[in-house]
């Protein structure tokens, strides 16, 4: 079944049914050139929107607008030769041949295909989750008893998975290094022995930029696979398009939108999908994260409007942020210019984007932080306690007590996470000066303004 996948790079390619095979009919879709991508270590170019518009639209089955949803879990043959065929991989996916929808469903490979043309690779494939995505690369790539150079600040799950499953399960070895310091990180790379270098685009909490064209380049020299999680900045920065191998994401997040879905993406070279998808030795085969196909005509229905909305949570994130600064607030934003990373980010990011709809509070204790949060969302209405990130409403946690809870106080310290790290997903629900004004109130009631307790005058009747 493998080795039907190459001619599926989800580059959009024009495809045929088993009807069009036989009479060499047109469909009624619309065939469009491949997806551009640029060679690894290359500069980024081009608009992720721009892409997706190119990629080919898949009509319905009656001529509907939308594509059909398969909701099928196994599919029938009209001969029973063709099965036989199926298996030996001579028929596949490419020429509308499907056996059952842990391989492959025709709704999520269109998504798939979606997700190649925002990323700029030759292929995607879409997962049940976003851990299940990265541990599925992870196990693809590093196999038993191999070595993963990992940035020291990573969201909590991935820092577990790390940490303390994959070496217990599979024998792998990992170690965390500070990213920014590339010296460092081409010393920890073993020649031979590393597999995987990992990091974030964007840092989970902190915000920190990797520099995704010289992380290419170190793991260019070496020999190994750069691979990204771009959870945090999609259509932000395209870290294919700069170098990287492979960019997994948490769907669940700004892609989806609603916070109402749990999914995630591969996206890389053709050859990496089709390793995952062989029916031997396939991480995604074996271990069967599949995407329900319903979830994945949802989000392929959410994509064509993600520009938009990143570009608002984008221009509300450097508002607050800037906003913040002038008041006195520790806030932490790639788009403030005092950033340490501003002026890469600026470098790296896609054209009219911004800086990142995620920003950072130091409220210097976890009990003021908590404070904070329970005024913004009980007082005043900002926004909302909850984890995960990426909805139309503000989310805000304390990461040391919440998403970063898997790491020990000293990794989190290593990691630059303090106690009373506020992270907030700015949404763009309501107006920006409706909830800026909910901000200051609520910040007022931490701090209550001196003049409140002076005596008043008595009145002479």
């Amino acid at each position: 079944m493998a080795e039907t996948i190459p001619s599926l790079a989800f580059s959009n390619p024009k495809s045929t049914s088993r009807e069009e095979d036989k009479d060499g009919g047109a469909g009624k879709e619309w065939a469009v050139a491949p997806v551009a991508k640029k060679a690894r270590g290359g500069s980024g170019v081009g608009d992720p929107a721009v892409a997706l518009a190119n990629a080919r639209h898949e009509f319905g089955e009656h001529g509907g607008v939308n594509m059909s949803i398969e909701a099928s879990a196994t599919f029938t043959v009209m001969e029973a030769e063709t099965m036989r065929r199926m298996f030996s991989g001579e028929l596949g996916p490419d020429r509308d041949f499907y056996i059952y929808s842990r391989h492959f469903n025709p709704t999520v490979l269109n998504l798939g295909r979606q997700m190649a043309a925002i990323e700029g690779t030759e292929a995607a494939y879409c997962t049940a989750s976003g851990m299940s995505a990265i541990s599925s690369v992870l196990i693809q790539l590093c196999g038993a008893g191999g070595h993963v150079v990992a940035s020291r600040c990573l969201y909590g799950g991935t820092h577990a998975l790390l940490s303390h499953f994959l070496p217990r399960s599979c024998g792998i070895r990992v170690t965390f290094v500070d990213i920014d310091d590339l010296d460092a990180v081409r010393a920890a790379v073993k020649e031979g022995e590393t597999k995987v270098l990992y990091v974030e685009t964007v840092a989970n909490p902190t915000l920190a930029v990797a520099d995704v064209p010289r992380l290419s380049a170190i793991a260019r020299e070496k020999g190994t696979m750069l691979v990204v999680d771009n959870t945090f900045a999609p259509m932000v920065v395209s870290p294919a398009r700069l170098g990287a191998d492979v960019v997994v994401h948490s769907v669940s997040k700004f892609i989806s939108g609603g916070a109402d879905i749990i999914a995630g993406a591969i996206c890389g070279p053709a050859s990496l999908v089709n390793s995952m998808m062989d029916l031997q030795q396939g991480a995604l085969m074996l271990l069967g994260p599949t995407m329900n196909a319903k979830v994945a005509f949802e989000i392929s229905e959410r994509l064509p409007h993600l520009s938009l909305r990143m570009k608002e949570h984008c221009h509300r994130a450097l508002e607050y942020a800037t906003r913040m600064r002038k008041l006195g607030l520790k806030v932490t934003y790639p788009g403030l210019d005092d950033h340490p990373h501003h002026d890469l980010l600026a470098s790296i990011a896609n054209p009219g984007y911004g800086f990142g709809g995620m920003l950072c509070l130091d409220m210097g204790s976890e009990e003021r932080a908590n404070k904070l949060m329970q005024h913004l969302q009980n007082t005043t209405q900002f926004g909302l306690m909850a984890v995960s990130l990426g909805y139309y409403e503000t989310l805000m946690s304390c990461s040391g007590s919440s998403t970063s809870s898997e790491m020990s106080p000293e990794e989190r310290t290593r990691a630059g996470i303090s106690p009373g790290l506020v992270r907030l997903s700015v949404g763009y629900s309501g107006t920006l000066e409706q909830r800026w004004s909910q901000f200051e109130r609520a910040l007022a009631l931490l701090h209550p303004p001196p003049s409140s307790h002076k005596q008043q005058p008595a009145l002479l009747l």
